[in-house]
């Protein structure tokens, strides 16, 4: 089952929103762009995202961190 792909697809929605609230919590309004590539995250990469999440300061961690994700 958790390979299948509706269940991978509920588990990054459920993540997204996880990290969406918290990103917004830390850092209010995001810039949409920013959180749309969020979006395009994998599960996997979501949960990263959220190890990394402890150490940024500012919402140009965030950015940083997304531009080696694309670059990687």
């Amino acid at each position: 089952m958790k390979e299948s792909v509706i269940y991978q697809d509920i588990v990054q929605k459920e993540a997204f929103k996880m990290i969406n609230r918290l990103l917004n919590k830390r850092f209010s309004q995001i810039d949409t762009s920013l959180i749309e590539r969020v979006r395009e995250l994998s599960a996997e990469q979501i949960e990263n995202l959220a190890e990394a999440f402890v150490d940024f300061t500012n919402v140009a961690d965030l950015e940083a961190w997304l531009n080696q994700q694309e670059s990687s």
